[in-house]
């Protein structure tokens, strides 16, 4: 089995490397990939011919445009890359009765309500980047090919940038912060996605019925300012010097912190679909953030 992956150096790319390796043959691409092979999905007719020569399996597609507030002005490119590459990929696995593997988001909801969003529910972004994301979904489900869509939220990784790591270094380094609580979802680790999706792979070879639109996130909720206190939390536990301990971290509301992008307040998704079919129980968020803090420490502390 051949499995094309793109979005090798993202934060689920990264993992999905590991992940797959099982699997079969994996060729991981990324943006700048060469050998005559193409994984930047803003090219659209040179990624259509490494999709061809390549002849995959299995296409998983880890790669986005993420820059949520930068969208709002290079909308054009956000619109290719998280909507017509997709398109391309899911005409070409189509043309080859291969399975698609792609991820989308939580911002293609509009964040109302305090309910967990489900796979049925009406989608309604509220910002350029959800829409072209929707877009996408909706471009992959129109080939008719077979395709597995992971709904996800609030995504870190030990490495890159994301929440996680911006928050474990103010805290060492301010002496207060200020951080949005009216926002909830589930901070979600690429590592757990990436060993989700190396499952739903191998349970589609045995079930080919497993398809279609997916949420997948850790369990229970937060906010971003109790994400943050969390942190901070576990620093004091680890007994490591912190200038903004976790009660001179302040929540704020999000009209304090104005972005270009609007941001959703409500940003669960409930995972229940995904479980039932895989057979699974996802971990609470908490375990999550434990394990990549302590990795995180581990590498940036001297070892005997």
């Amino acid at each position: 089995m051949t499995i094309l992956l793109l979005g090798k150096n993202g934060q689920v790319g990264w993992e999905l490397q590991r992940a797959l390796a099982p699997l079969g043959v994996v060729i991981a691409l990324g943006r700048h990939s060469s050998n005559g092979l193409c994984g930047d999905l803003a090219k659209l007719d040179d990624l259509r011919k490494t999709i061809r020569e390549i002849k995959p399996t299995i296409i998983v597609n880890a790669a986005a445009y993420t820059a949520v507030d930068r969208a709002e002005e290079e909308r054009e490119l956000a619109r290719i890359i998280n909507a017509e590459a997709p398109a391309v990929l899911a005409e070409e696995a189509k043309a080859r009765d291969a399975l698609l593997t792609h991820y989308s988001t939580d911002y293609v909801f509009d964040g109302s309500g305090t309910r967990p969003w489900q796979e049925q529910d009406q989608a309604m972004p509220i910002n350029h980047y959800g829409a072209t994301k929707y877009a996408g979904e909706q471009a992959i489900q129109a080939t008719g090919c077979r395709h597995l869509i992971f709904r996800t939220s609030w995504v870190y990784a030990t490495k890159g940038n994301n929440f996680l790591g911006t928050m474990a270094k103010l805290i060492e380094e301010r002496d207060s912060l200020k951080v949005v609580g009216d926002q909830v979802g589930a901070p979600t680790g690429s590592e757990l996605i990436a060993d989700v999706t190396a499952l739903a792979l191998r349970e589609t070879q045995k079930n080919p019925e497993i398809s279609g639109i997916f949420n997948l996130a850790a369990s229970g909720e937060t906010s971003w300012h109790g994400y943050a206190t969390f942190i901070a939390k576990w620093f004091q536990r680890q007994h490591v010097p912190l200038r903004a301990t976790p009660d001179r971290i302040q929540s704020v509301p999000t009209a304090a912190w104005p972005t270009q992008a609007v941001r959703p307040l409500n940003s669960r998704l409930d995972s229940g679909k995904l479980e039932r079919a895989l057979g699974l129980r996802l971990p609470a968020w908490q375990r999550g953030v434990e394990r990549s803090l302590t990795e995180r420490r581990n590498f940036t502390t001297p070892q005997d």
